[in-house]
């Protein structure tokens, strides 16, 4: 079988300028993963990287069965825990201590303060606070399970806690603390132990708590049901109660 030999026209210069045309406008044209692209894609993937990696820390204790969320103690609240403190000495455990504003101002009213804090990026910033506000000697931070922390070591407990976490707290306060230790709570009180002094009202109230065996006990406690009745209605009218406890050193 023979085949006929095609032949091919000549390209005119018409179609020889769209030609040019064709390859001008190609070579223009940006490519769709040029290095400018590469760079924008890979700083947004690190910069989403790293807000995860940040963020993870701050809502990991959600998924905890006991929840000690991060909430910044008032300024008010912090001064009553000092009033409460007042005639006390020796050493202080803020129990998840969050940016370490308890523990750095008892370190400025003469105290050693510790602080406990599961958050590591929360342990570092409160490291930094207490180095820049000059208490890096007397104020120390640890990243700790607030429960495979010995109590008994401390002199006074502070604790800004949530309501599932006090009567957990509580056993484990009643099997470690001293007679000498005191308990300083805010937010919530305690569930069975009755406090023998209050400083403020309302959610700025901070009770002061002493093992129930203490000689003591009995003659400075406060009553409890009176105690939680006024945290319950202001929590319903989110109001300030008024309340007037023993108002003496304990």
């Amino acid at each position: 079988m023979h085949f006929k030999k095609r032949e091919s026209k000549p390209i005119s210069d018409e179609e020889c300028e769209i030609c040019r045309a064709l390859n001008e406008a190609t070579k223009n044209e940006p490519r769709p993963w040029d290095k400018t692209s590469i760079t924008v894609v890979g700083i947004f993937g690190a910069f989403v990287a790293g807000t995860a990696a940040l963020t993870v820390s701050f809502i990991a204790p959600a998924f905890r069965k006991v929840i000690l969320p991060y909430v910044p103690a008032t300024t008010l609240q912090v001064q009553n825990v000092m009033k409460a403190l007042t005639g006390r000495q020796g050493s202080v455990l803020d129990i998840g201590s969050g940016d370490g504003r308890v523990v750095i101002e008892a370190a400025r009213h003469g105290f050693h303060g510790y602080g406990v804090e599961l958050n590591y990026w929360l342990v570092l910033f409160s490291r930094y606070q207490a180095w820049r506000q000059g208490m890096g000697h007397s104020a120390t931070f640890f990243r700790k399970d607030l429960w495979k922390t010995d109590m008994s070591k401390y002199n006074n407990i502070v604790i800004f806690g949530v309501d599932t976490l006090m009567g957990g707290l509580e056993k484990k306060f009643e099997k470690e603390i001293t007679l000498d230790t005191r308990v300083l709570v805010s937010r919530f009180p305690l569930p069975n132990w009755q406090p023998v002094n209050q400083v403020g009202h309302g959610l700025d109230a901070v009770w002061t708590y002493m093992r129930p065996d203490h000689p003591d006990y009995e003659q400075s406690k406060i009553s409890k049901d009176v105690v939680k009745g006024n945290y319950k209605k202001e929590s319903r009218s989110n109001d300030n109660f008024g309340f007037t406890g023993n108002q003496k050193q304990v």
